[in-house]
């Protein structure tokens, strides 16, 4: 298992004896993931794991966490675990996404999410999110597609 250098996003070994997967996660090096506080805890090309604190600027009226950064942290942990599992020289993007969102998260709590592929292939992957308050009660749930290009 991967262990995240969250000071600067880079993948590491866990131990010595464990090699990075890859030397950096692009999807959440991009400026988006790190202006919303997006924090990658896990990463392999198994699984992905991220926390997000539901801070004021996130949340709608209501003091609750806006659905679109429910959304945005499940497709950079989607995009990271698609990315993770990429052939050398090609990249990814994002074509369908569906959310469920199931629960709310309010302003000061934290939500993680957990990204797992539900298929991987040569030409794209899909990925179910499952996003989690801090006392475990589902969020969201969302399934996307990745394709490779």
């Amino acid at each position: 298992m991967l262990h995240v250098d969250t000071a600067s996003l880079a993948a590491v070994p866990a131990n010595d004896s464990e090699k990075p997967v890859l030397p950096y996660l692009k999807p959440a090096e991009q400026p988006f993931p790190k202006m919303i506080g997006l924090e990658i805890t896990e990463a392999t090309p198994q699984r992905v794991r991220a926390t997000l604190a539901a801070r004021n600027e996130l949340c709608r009226s209501g003091g609750t966490l806006h659905g679109g950064a429910i959304m945005s942290l499940a497709d950079i942990v989607a995009s990271c675990g698609a990315y993770l599992n990429l052939p050398e020289g090609a990249a990814t993007t994002t074509i369908e996404s569906k959310t469920n969102f199931i629960g709310a998260a309010k302003e000061g709590g934290a939500i993680y999410a957990e990204a797992v592929p539900l298929h991987v292939g040569r030409r794209s992957s899909v990925w179910q999110t499952n996003v989690t308050r801090e006392d475990g009660k589902l969020v969201a749930v969302v399934i996307q597609t990745q394709m490779v290009i």
